[in-house]
């Protein structure tokens, strides 16, 4: 597998960059990762660096972006908080992934089972803690399906939860950050949310928070989208 130069990210459109990670998972779960030799990996990547993509997941231990999409070194940016929210910091870290070092695709990767998710259903406080969780919170009065239990027993409640915030999180990207708001609606970069279950080792991409502008959607209109 060749090691990502300059020219070759440049050749990777988002909706490329999202079939990529597709392709990577679909190995992963059938256990044909492709054949890397890492340390000629490290060398060629000495000088630079040219990720086509950016994935924001959960620090879970579970959740290595790199393994799930079977990606080397310098094939991804891998951006890690529990609960796969975006705070000021994530939003600039994305920013310069995008903007400066040419990612062409981000990947909100929320998981199956997440213990901040969990913690944010049952309203958790616990030091510094508490001010990460609260972020999940509009998630978690945001799912009107459930109408009891609604803690983290309640596993599908947990799932509506987890799945919510990511999208929330997609939208929370474009609303709050102008120039990744511009970059997508200039199709230089795409965004989407996806669910990997910790079970299967499988990847859902949800297809209704792709903001991609390719042939399928040449017109976006991101104001009304994110809404």
């Amino acid at each position: 597998m060749r090691t990502l130069n300059k020219e070759i990210q440049s050749q990777i459109s988002p909706r490329k960059a999202l079939e990529i990670l597709n392709e990577g998972n679909h190995r992963f779960v059938n256990n044909l990762k492709v054949h890397r030799d890492l340390l000629e990996q490290v060398n060629d990547t000495r000088d630079g660096q040219w990720p086509f993509a950016t994935v924001l997941s959960c620090i879970d231990s579970r959740t290595s972006a790199e393994l799930i999409f079977d990606q080397g070194l310098g094939d991804i940016f891998s951006i890690r908080i529990a609960g796969n929210i975006a705070n000021t910091d994530i939003l600039g870290s994305m920013e310069f992934a995008c903007k400066v070092a040419g990612s062409k695709l981000i990947v909100v990767l929320g998981h199956t089972k997440c213990g901040a998710v969990k913690g944010a259903c049952d309203h958790v406080e616990m030091g510094n803690l508490t001010e990460l969780l609260s972020k999940l919170q509009p998630a978690v009065y945001e799912e009107q399906v459930t109408e009891s239990d609604r803690t983290s027993k309640n596993s599908e409640f947990v799932e509506n939860v987890a799945e919510i915030n990511v999208k929330r999180t997609v939208k929370s990207i474009i609303q709050r950050s102008y120039i990744l708001e511009q970059m997508i609606e200039n199709g230089e970069i795409g965004v989407i949310g996806a669910m990997y279950n910790i079970e299967t080792g499988q990847v859902d991409f949800y297809e209704d928070t792709a903001f991609i502008k390719d042939e399928n959607r040449p017109n976006l209109d991101l104001k009304q989208l994110v809404k």
